[in-house]
């Protein structure tokens, strides 16, 4: 019998009827305990007794409370009231995407906001091994601004590992007969509706039928019956989207065509790569492709009819010109991919890598020359993508490939520059040369890869290139291990880096690369709050002013005095001239841009900001950390809903990355969406080590007084965490403000400034100080800081 309002299930009282699925009603409710909307779904009560039922439905409950992720609805009970089962979860508001696609087919650029949001929400579910099993418009919430969440997980299943059948799945004859085939039939994918077994590439497709709806307004497999329908979807190929929608962009087509290959092994090995793939995609388009024949066949009568014209009047020479060997396009962009480690010891990684880091080094100092840089190179390592696919992404014009070998005392590399359009190889070349003479075959090969694309140099830059010194062998290779585990960038890792580069330094004391990867290390343990910052800073400043004494015209060690004097010692001044040198010594130094944009926002210099990171990515345009800062600035513009976009892209290259989920819980907050704050920094707290306290807090601070208390309970926490450890006071004053607690807030930023807390240096920007910025206090500690207002 349906539930109507007044009647309780345990803690929850029932408001309203929400709607009914396959599996049960689903109900408004109000949280009795929490004072919150929460929706309820019941299992329906002739399938109580149905055992496999009921395993599917609390399976629904375990499944999607192991998930955690912005756009996946999240669980909050299970329970049992006088022998009805529920499920207590989020309340989403807004409309189904079946609601929406009522109105007819969706613009390319809301196909893609909501494509990508789903497509996120999946890759989280596929690495968790979760499969949905019925996605279909039905089951995909849009709230009132945007906001994607996937409902129903009633059909999902852990994949057993190994596993080759299904032992659930009922042949498409038997299901048919009774009536419970799994899943919506119009969005299922041909294994699916052969009754085989399905992994997370079944999903893909139904994600695939849905795209299609989203673009054309109708569905893929369209027949009478059901039989009809499950026979197209294993054999038939749907109508092709581009006679039905002429504005899509090429690129999604190839992607919707890709989910809705028949075999799952030519879907994509993993939903990340899928939900990146939809990322790269231009949401608006210039001109339709019917605009575009047009336009094309206009021109293509035009240009004809002058040629005709003027090479027989020989227009401004132009007969000269066509009978004379066309010149070669210039080259203005290259990516030098990850050099093959040809020793057979995986060992020797570390030498191939940063032999690719050295070689993408000197390219980077013309300033004529666009180098994409190494996070976005590495993801490359090892794949067999096509190359005109890697510079189509990447968006440069040649690529560099080769290989690295370290024998003994002697290095030998192999490049050759790759036209990627043709496959076909401009210069291919073979240097060797002792080991510490390994900078000046790094600079060699260099040169002549300039030289080969006609690039223009300034006489400063070609100074540089030239200017390669002996190093010593020892020290140079202890530098290279290092670098290998700082790039990794976790406390161990930069442990390690910090061995190595002394290592380096005891090989030879007048090393400056050995001094600049001493002072990343104390920079990022400071940035990570694992040591205080007074003293990370003064080892920081020795190590940085000895490289420079070393090598004046090293743009590592001036980007490192950038990082020191802006967030070490406030000096505004000296970091900017420093930011300014190591850009001008290496134009291509994204790393230095990316960092430097985050200054400037702090300096109120926003235009010149935003200049400076979207160069950066640019770049290096799959660099999680970049994508993360660039959220970061935008939330200092306060634009919350371009800068949570930008945080989820982020996670979607780096799903651990705990920045961006940090930044995320912040901008969840400021836009006062409440219990997505509260999973963004629970999902924080879960990529940190030794963070479980404070997890136990937010989660017993939330049963006590909901997201206000969830708050103030962590820090709290925090805040004793913080007088046993280094764990910044800043961040203390941020939870003390999201609790609303403002003079306490105050009291932290005190600290954090007597700390020299780093974080200090966005006390003027940082949007969550807006509800004290009036205050007294606040207004001295920025005069103190000597930061604009």
């Amino acid at each position: 019998m349906p539930l109507t309002a007044g009647n309780k299930l345990g803690t929850y009282e029932i408001v309203a009827p929400l709607g009914m699925g396959g599996m049960g009603e689903v109900y408004r409710a109000k949280d009795l305990e929490l004072g919150r909307d929460v929706a309820i779904k019941v299992l329906r009560q002739e399938l109580a007794s149905d055992p496999d039922g009921l395993k599917r439905f609390e399976r629904e409950a375990r499944t999607a409370s192991a998930l955690n992720h912005p756009n996946i609805t999240t669980i909050y009970h299970i329970g049992e009231h006088r022998g009805t089962r529920y499920i207590a979860m989020e309340l989403v508001e807004g409309k189904t995407l079946r609601e929406l696609l009522s109105e007819g087919p969706l613009s390319t650029k809301e196909v893609l906001n909501l494509a990508t949001q789903i497509a996120a929400g999946l890759a989280k579910a596929h690495t968790a091994g979760i499969v949905h099993r019925d996605l279909k418009p039905e089951n995909l919430m849009v709230t009132d601004d945007g906001l994607v969440k996937i409902l129903d997980f009633g059909l999902a299943k852990l994949i057993p590992q190994g596993a080759d059948v299904d032992p659930e799945m009922a042949t498409v004859t038997k299901a048919t007969r009774q009536g419970t085939l799994l899943g919506t039939v119009q969005y299922m994918s041909p294994e699916q509706a052969a009754g085989r077994a399905v992994d997370y590439r079944s999903d893909q497709f139904s994600f695939g039928s849905i795209l299609y709806e989203m673009l054309t307004g109708q569905l893929a497999f369209r027949e009478d019956t059901v039989p009809q329908t499950l026979t197209a979807i294993i054999k038939d190929e749907p109508e092709p989207i581009s006679k039905l929608n002429d504005e899509a962009p090429d690129q999604l087509l190839a992607i919707v065509e890709r989910c809705l290959s028949k075999g799952p092994e030519e879907r994509y090995d993993a939903t990340q790569a899928l939900a990146a793939e939809l990322e790269s995609v231009p949401d608006t388009m210039s001109l339709s492709r019917r605009t575009r024949r047009r336009v094309l066949w206009m021109a293509a009568a035009i240009l004809g009819a002058f040629l005709v014209s003027a090479l027989g009047l020989n227009v401004l020479g132009l007969r000269d010109w066509a009978s004379s060997k066309l010149t070669p396009a210039p080259i203005n962009s290259i990516a030098v991919l990850p050099l093959r480690n040809l020793s057979g010891d995986p060992e020797q990684e570390y030498f191939a890598d940063g032999m690719t880091e050295a070689l993408m080094t000197d390219l980077a100092k013309i300033g004529a020359l666009k180098v994409i840089s190494r996070s976005s190179i590495m993801r490359y390592k090892g794949t067999d993508k096509p190359l005109g696919e890697i510079a189509e992404e990447l968006d440069v014009d040649v690529l560099v490939e080769g290989s690295a070998l370290r024998i003994g005392e002697r290095v030998r590399v192999t490049a050759q520059l790759i036209d990627p359009e043709t496959n076909q190889a401009l210069w291919a070349d073979s240097y060797e040369r002792d080991l510490q003479d390994v900078l000046l075959l790094q600079s060699e090969v260099a040169r002549a890869i300039a030289a080969e694309i006609r690039v223009a140099m300034t006489p400063e830059e070609t100074t540089r290139l030239a200017s390669a010194r002996p190093v010593n062998a020892e020290a140079h290779e202890n530098y290279l291990k290092g670098m290998f585990h700082y790039f990794k960038f976790t406390p161990q890792d930069l442990d390690n880096a910090l061995s190595y580069f002394e290592l380096a330094l005891e090989n030879d004391r007048n090393y400056a690369l050995g001094y600049v990867g001493i002072a990343r290390v104390w920079s990022g343990r400071r940035q990570m709050g694992s040591v205080p910052a007074r003293e990370a800073t003064k080892i920081q400043k020795a190590a940085v002013l000895r490289a420079l004494e070393l090598d004046e015209l090293l743009p590592e060690a001036y980007h490192a005095l950038a990082t020191l004097k802006a967030w070490g010692e406030w000096d505004w001044p000296s970091a900017d001239r420093a930011f300014k040198r190591a850009i001008e010594l290496n134009p291509n130094y994204a790393d230095a841009r990316n960092v430097y944009s985050h200054f400037l926002h702090d300096m109120k210099r926003p235009d010149e900001a935003m200049a400076q990171i979207e160069r950066a990515l640019e770049l290096d345009p799959f660099n999680a950390f970049y994508q993360a800062f660039y959220g970061g600035n935008l939330m200092f513009v306060h634009r919350y809903d371009d800068a949570i976009a930008q945080f989820r892209k982020a996670l979607t290259t780096s799903p651990n990355f705990p920045f961006a989920r940090k930044r995320l819980a912040e901008a969840f907050h400021i836009k006062g969406m409440y219990e997505e704050a509260l999973e963004a920094q629970r999902s924080y707290l879960a990529t940190m080590d030794d963070r479980e306290e404070e997890a136990e807090a937010l989660t017993r601070g939330y049963s006590e007084a909901g997201y206000v208390g969830a708050m103030r309970r962590l820090a709290e926490t925090a805040a004793a965490r913080s007088r046993r450890t280094a764990t910044g006071a800043n961040y203390v004053a941020a939870l003390y403000l999201r609790a609303g607690e403002n003079d306490l807030a105050l009291d932290w930023l005190e600290r954090s400034f007597d700390a020299g807390d780093p974080e200090m240096a966005h006390l003027g920007v940082q949007p969550l100080n807006d509800a004290v910025r009036n205050d007294p206090r606040f207004r001295d500690l920025m005069r103190r800081m000597n930061l604009p207002e």
